[in-house]
């Protein structure tokens, strides 16, 4: 299936409206985000109706990000190795039903506030196994030089729903009671079933067996520790989500605060919140033009701080409605950025795994704010907890005079798609090894510091793709021979390993072999190791297949 080049006339924030599969995913998800927010809504002001206890009430928040925390990494695993459309599929099922029980418990009355959470926590993780294969699913349905705007315009139609959402929410909580909101949401995953049913993503052929899930889990893991520019995100993603979360968690307790409170204030709250960020997707790409994403990052926690402070120093109405209105906008400033720079920052075969860290960082410090605010909240107040998490902010801010947001783009991580299965003489298997790999080179003395230079760069990359006991070795009676060894588990591995190699990673191949010293390219050694082979194992194959 053939993607549709993009209209050259449309707007750069548009153009993956061109693609007719984004397009009619992105108009179904609209919808789920409509019946999410209500759903939101209605959890969030039932909980404050069921107890006091300001922890119980920023729980609700916490009970929707902790899952991706502790499921976010299995779901990027699966989503990198099995068919992400199965996973998408099955997911939303999964939250269909369990809101359509949780409509039924709360029309029954039978709720508690631990039960509540339950239900969330539940929902929560529905969306912890949906989060990382759809965003994967992102290059699948747009062009590479699309990404950054799909992944705004999914910003945007979140933002569109939440500025409507929270308010219908509020108002069919204040007319049908919060069992009413929790079916909408049940409902509204329909359209969104349709979609997926329709859609038929371009699945690339597999060249080897399904990578294990745990060595996928391993793999991801190892990955995004190797890649500095991924941690930096992942450790501001974290700080943002654990303090701006506040805002967010203890609205529901602002909004009951005001002598008019209700739940069609907390809804008006959210919507203006919602607003904000669709000012802030729309103006993203302007912004993201003139600043490098540094300062974009910065303005984004100063904006959150601002809206933390006013909320927490002042009692007007007014102004907390317009302290929701940067708010928004910061929100999507900062997470849509992180998003896209992780996926221009990560090969497909592990975008999904890189996501998942990603996610796990951001709402795992999500989790664990709206957890510490709300203990902070009961215990020295609502006005504390707000001010200290706008503190908090403004030292996220300042973070970035040591730990600067990676600007992306500037590497070509598209496989090169070079690599070749060589004929063995021996009958292998896929899960045979250990296998050793030596590489040999002939240097000159005065390419050795650039030789050396190059090869941390390539024990990096190997490492960062499966390579263990990475050495190089030097002879010592023939000083320009040279050689690199690993190994990898298994026969399997190796071969994903080479196909892991991106065109950015061929650079340092190319630069090595230009300083490689004769006519032919470096000798690869690959061998396996053996201390003792059974009748079955390693059978020669000399005879039946020729010699290459």
């Amino acid at each position: 299936m053939t993607r549709p080049s993009p209209d050259p006339a449309r707007p750069a924030a548009l153009a993956p409206l061109s693609y007719p599969d984004f397009r009619l995913l992105w108009s179904a998800t609209l919808v789920s985000n409509f019946g999410g927010l209500v759903q939101a809504v209605g959890a969030a002001w039932l909980m404050t109706q069921l107890t006091d206890s300001a922890t119980l009430i920023a729980l609700v928040q916490a009970s929707n990000t902790l899952p991706i925390m502790l499921l976010a990494i299995g779901s990027g695993a699966l989503a990198d190795i099995f068919d992400r459309k199965a996973l998408l599929m099955g997911s939303l099922l999964f939250m269909a039903a369990v809101s359509l029980a949780l409509a039924v418990v709360a029309w029954s009355g039978g709720l508690t506030p631990w039960l509540l959470l339950g239900f969330t926590f539940l929902l929560g993780a529905g969306q912890a196994i949906y989060n990382p294969p759809w965003q994967a699913s992102m290059g699948d349905l747009v062009a590479r030089k699309d990404l950054p705007a799909a992944v705004s315009l999914n910003s945007v139609g979140f933002n569109l729903m939440r500025s409507v959402g929270p308010a219908a929410g509020g108002l069919i909580v204040a007319t049908l009671g919060a069992s009413a909101a929790f079916a909408v949401n049940a409902l509204s995953y329909l359209p969104l079933l349709g979609a997926m049913a329709r859609w038929k993503p371009r699945l690339a052929p597999r060249v080897t067996t399904p990578e294990p899930f745990l060595a996928a889990v391993g793999a991801g893991l190892r990955y995004v520790a190797l890649s500095p520019n991924l941690m930096r995100v992942l450790l501001r993603g974290g700080v943002f989500g654990f303090a701006a979360i506040a805002v967010l968690a203890l609205l529901p307790l602002v909004a009951k605060s005001h002598p008019e409170g209700g739940s069609l204030l907390f809804g008006g709250l959210l919507g203006c919140y919602g607003v904000g960020a669709i000012m802030g997707a729309l103006l993203n790409p302007r912004i993201r033009a003139r600043l490098d994403n540094e300062h974009v990052v910065r303005m984004a926690f100063a904006g959150f701080a601002v809206a933390a402070l006013v909320l927490g120093q002042t009692d007007s109405v007014w102004l907390h409605a317009a302290a929701m209105l940067p708010a928004g906008a910061a929100w999507v400033l900062a997470l849509s950025l992180f998003n896209v720079t992780v996926q221009l920052s990560t090969p497909r075969w592990v975008v999904a795994r890189a996501l998942a860290l990603y996610q796990m960082a951001t709402f795992g410090g999500m989790a664990a704010g709206a957890w510490i605010w709300g203990m902070v909240a009961g215990a020295q107040g609502l006005d504390t907890a707000l001010t200290a998490a706008g503190l908090v902010l403004l030292a996220g801010a300042l973070i970035g005079l040591w730990l600067r947001a990676p600007e992306f783009g500037t590497v070509d991580l598209d496989p090169v798609n070079r690599f070749r299965e060589p004929a063995l003489m021996l009958d292998l298997r896929g899960r045979s090894g250990p296998i050793m790999v030596m590489v040999d080179y002939r240097i000159d003395q005065a390419d050795v510091p650039e030789f050396l230079r190059l090869m941390q760069r390539r024990r990096n990359i190997r490492r960062r793709d499966g390579a263990r006991n990475w050495a190089l070795l030097r002879d010592l009676e023939h000083p320009d021979q040279w050689s690199e060894s690993y190994h990898i588990a298994t026969w399997d591995e190796y071969v994903r390993h080479n196909l892991r190699r991106t065109k950015s990673d061929a650079e340092v191949a190319v630069a090595l072999r230009a300083l490689h010293q004769g006519d032919s390219d470096p000798l690869v050694h690959r061998m396996i190791e053996r201390h003792s082979v059974g009748p079955q194992d390693d059978v020669p194959l000399m005879g039946k297949i020729e010699i290459p």
